[in-house]
C-alpha cells in the first residue's frame, strides 16, 4: 500500500461549482498533493477548456476521473424560467439512483485499497459522495460550500442578528428555486446527516464575509465542525501595468477582447455577462441593448444563451437569435463596445485596468471574481443563491447597486432603469464612492490571500489536516 493520501474532488455537474472544484484541485495539486477531479464527461473536458488564470502545465500534476451516468434529456434554455429547468434532467441524472454513486464508489474503492488514506472534498450537492466514502475504513470527507458562507447563516436563521442589523433580506429557497431543485436539495442534505463530515470548506474570506464566518461557528453542520475559509479559489490576477491585461498562461491565445480592452481608458469600460444558466428573453435582451446604447459607456457584453445539460449540444441558433435581436439596437455603439458571442475570459476581463464595473447575475463565482479584483457589481440575480448575494454585495458590503429588485424577477426590466443604474455606477458621486469601496474590498481580499493572509492560513491548515 502507498504512503500517499488520495485526495477526490467531486463537484456538481454545473459550470459555476465544476470551476471552484476545478481551482480548488489545482490550489491542493500546487501543493504536491494527488488529485483526482472526478465528474461526468463532457464536463471534465469543458471545465479543462473554459480554465483561465493558471498556468496550463499545473493541470497534468490532476487526474481526470469520468463518473459515468445515464443518457438524460438536453431541452434547449427556456428564457422564460429564471431558474434553469433545462438542467434538472442533468441534476436528477447525476444524484439519483443510477448516477454518479456507484462508479464514484468503484474510484474510491480502487484509490483506497492503494492509499494510506483517502479524503474525499464533496460538493454539498453531491453528498452521496460522503455516504460512499463512510462505507471505507481509511477514508474520511470534507463539504465544499459552493455558496456564499452568509447564505448559511440566512438559510438557520433568516432573522439572526446581522441580517436585522444591515437590513439584510434572505428569500426563502423556495421562492428562488423549482420544487423539484429544492427537493434535490433536501434529499442532499438528508444524505450529509446519514455521515457527517470532518468539516466544511468555503469560497470566501474574511475580508469578505469575517462576520458570517464568526457566526457560523455557533450554528451546528451536517458537514462537521471545522471550517476552511480558503477563498477566492480562482486565481486574483495581477499585471506590472494596469493599463493592460494579465498574461497568466502565455501559451494560450489571447481572447481578442482583451486586445480591445488594451486601447480603452482605465476604469471606463462596463462588462456584462449573465454566467452560464440563465438566459434572458429576447424582449430583454432588446432593452439592454438600448441602455448600453444610450449609456454612451464603453461595454464588454458576453451575450449567449445558457449551457445545456449536454455540453456537446450545438445551440448556436439560439446564441443567434439573441445577438440578431440585440444588434438593431447596438449598430451604432460598435466603435464603444464588444459583443462576445461565445465563451468568456472572466478573470482576465475583471482583472484588466480598463475595466471599471461587472453587470453580473450574482453568482458566487462572479461575486467573488469582480470583488477580489476590486470592480463593483451592477447586481441583475437571477435564481437560487443570487438574490442574497445581491443582498450582500448591496446593503453590507456596499459595493454594488440593484439593477432590478427581486420580486420584478418575471417582468421585462425597461432601459430606463438599466440605464439609470449604469449612471450611477459609472458617472456619479455615488457611483465613485463604491468603485472604491469596491477597489479597497480587493486589496483585502488580496491581503487574504497572500502569505500570512486569512485564507492562505486557512489553506495551509486545510493541507495539514488532510496530510496529518
Amino acid at each position: 500500500m502507498e504512503s500517499t493520501v488520495a485526495v477526490v474532488t467531486v463537484p456538481f455537474p454545473a459550470q459555476g461549482h465544476l470551476n471552484q472544484f476545478l481551482h480548488l484541485s489545482l490550489l491542493l495539486a500546487s501543493r504536491g498533493l494527488p488529485v483526482h477531479f472526478a465528474a461526468p464527461e463532457p464536463h471534465l473536458s469543458e471545465a479543462r477548456a473554459r480554465l483561465h488564470g493558471w498556468d496550463g502545465a499545473l493541470l497534468a500534476a490532476v487526474r481526470f476521473r469520468a463518473l459515468e451516468i445515464p443518457a438524460c434529456a438536453s431541452p434547449p434554455p427556456d428564457p422564460t424560467s429564471p431558474f434553469p429547468v433545462h438542467m434538472q434532467p442533468l441534476f436528477d441524472a447525476f444524484c439519483g439512483d443510477g448516477g454518479a454513486r456507484a462508479p464514484l464508489a468503484a474510484l474510491l474503492a480502487g484509490l483506497s485499497a492503494t492509499h494510506r488514506r483517502v479524503v474525499v472534498l464533496h460538493d454539498r450537492m453531491a453528498a452521496f459522495a460522503a455516504v460512499e466514502a463512510a462505507r471505507l475504513p481509511n477514508a474520511e470527507w470534507l463539504g465544499v460550500h459552493c455558496l456564499a458562507a452568509s447564505y448559511n447563516v440566512g438559510w438557520a436563521d433568516p432573522a439572526h442578528r446581522i441580517l436585522r442589523d444591515h437590513g439584510l433580506v434572505f428569500h426563502p429557497p423556495a421562492a428562488c428555486a423549482t420544487p423539484e431543485f429544492v427537493a434535490l436539495a433536501r434529499r442532499m442534505g438528508q444524505e450529509r446527516r446519514r455521515a457527517p463530515g470532518a468539516g466544511v470548506v468555503v469560497n470566501t474570506c474574511r475580508a469578505l464575509e469575517g462576520e458570517f464566518l464568526d457566526a457560523l461557528k455557533g450554528i451546528p453542520s451536517s458537514d462537521g465542525p471545522k471550517l476552511f475559509a480558503v477563498g477566492p479559489l480562482s486565481p486574483v490576477l495581477t499585471g506590472p501595468d494596469a493599463r493592460r491585461g494579465p498574461r497568466p498562461n502565455p501559451a494560450r491565445k489571447r481572447h481578442e477582447c482583451l486586445d480591445w480592452l488594451d486601447k480603452q481608458p482605465l476604469a471606463s469600460v462596463l462588462y456584462v455577462s449573465f454566467g452560464t444558466t440563465s438566459s434572458l428573453r429576447e424582449e430583454q435582451v432588446r432593452e439592454l441593448a438600448a441602455a448600453l446604447r444610450d449609456s454612451k459607456q464603453r461595454f464588454v457584453w458576453a451575450l449567449r444563451d445558457a449551457d445545456r445539460a449536454d455540453l456537446r449540444d450545438d445551440v448556436e441558433s439560439a446564441r443567434a437569435s439573441s445577438l440578431a435581436a440585440a444588434a438593431s439596437e447596438l449598430e451604432d455603439a460598435s466603435a464603444r463596445g464588444v459583443v462576445v458571442t461565445g465563451w468568456a475570459p472572466q478573470l482576465e476581463i475583471l482583472a484588466h485596468g480598463a475595466t471599471a464595473a461587472f453587470m453580473s447575475h450574482c453568482g458566487w463565482n462572479s461575486t467573488v471574481e469582480s470583488l477580489s479584483h476590486g470592480k463593483p457589481v451592477l447586481a441583475w440575480p437571477m435564481h437560487s443563491d443570487q438574490p442574497w448575494d445581491a443582498e450582500l454585495i448591496c446593503k453590507y458590503l456596499g459595493a454594488g447597486v440593484l439593477v432590478r429588485p427581486w420580486e420584478r424577477r418575471h417582468d421585462v426590466t425597461p432601459a430606463s432603469a438599466i440605464h439609470e443604474a449604469i449612471e450611477r455606477v459609472m458617472a456619479s458621486d455615488e457611483g465613485a464612492a463604491i468603485r472604491r469601496r469596491a477597489a479597497a474590498l480587493g486589496e483585502a481580499v488580496r491581503d487574504a490571500v497572500a502569505d500570512g493572509g486569512s485564507s492562505q492560513r486557512d489553506l495551509d491548515d486545510l493541507v495539514a489536516y488532510i496530510t496529518r
